[in-house]
């Protein structure tokens, strides 16, 4: 059986996922927002409120979380297969936790300065996340399989320009930083943001087996 006949064949049945991983992806796109906003502000009340909403966004992504790993005890019929729904289910959560637990890093290190660097990152894990939406949604009757494919070739080139960034922005930092402490702060909130452009990679390596497995 073809792959869209396939996914047609079996989506009106399991209709459920489809919606919870587009009201996931969609909580994910409304986080990474927040967060790529909060690098442009440079007042400390309006940082802590997106801090907040960053929170409760990671909150709501977790509640979703639950609601599919109950769904997928309960149900016989899946879209596609149990260790990949998991999987899926699971490393898009992994996203919102590093996107908070940066959020979290920068209020705890009272971080009241935020590099170019930063923000770049910020807007490549935005780009990241908004091609997990938009492909998630195409899974949904996968009339256009090469509209999955090509997200994931975007997500994947998109990380590995966060590496770039990643690793060109620490080297500048051992080489100029004057003050160790700045320098262990700094490194520590890129470090989360760098695992988090990973994550969105485990979610187009996940995505990518879905297609192989029901080609």
């Amino acid at each position: 059986m073809k792959l869209k006949s396939l996914f047609s064949f079996m989506v009106p049945k399991n209709a459920l996922f489809f919606d919870l991983f587009a009201e996931d992806t969609s909580n994910l796109v409304a986080q990474a927002r927040v967060f790529n906003q909060m690098f442009q502000l440079t007042d400390p009340e309006q940082i802590a409120n997106c801090i907040r909403q960053i929170r409760d966004f990671e909150q709501k992504g977790d509640d979703i979380t639950h609601q599919i790993f109950m769904e997928l005890s309960e149900n016989f019929i899946t879209p596609f297969d149990r260790e990949d729904i998991h999987a899926l289910t699971t490393s898009i959560d992994d996203i919102a936790d590093y996107i908070n637990g940066c959020a979290t890093r920068i209020q705890l290190y009272n971080v009241k300065q935020f590099s170019k660097t930063m923000e770049l990152m910020s807007e490549v894990l935005l780009k990241q996340v908004i091609e997990i939406d938009a492909a998630i949604n195409d899974m949904r009757s996968m009339k256009n399989v090469q509209r999955v494919r090509e997200a994931i070739i975007r997500i994947n080139s998109l990380e590995n320009h966060a590496d770039d960034l990643f690793d060109e922005s620490i080297a500048r930092l051992f080489a100029e930083a004057s003050d160790p402490l700045e320098l262990i702060k700094t490194k520590e909130v890129l470090s989360s943001m760098e695992i988090a452009t990973d994550k969105c990679e485990d979610v187009a390596n996940v995505l990518e087996s879905i297609l192989v497995k029901n080609s």
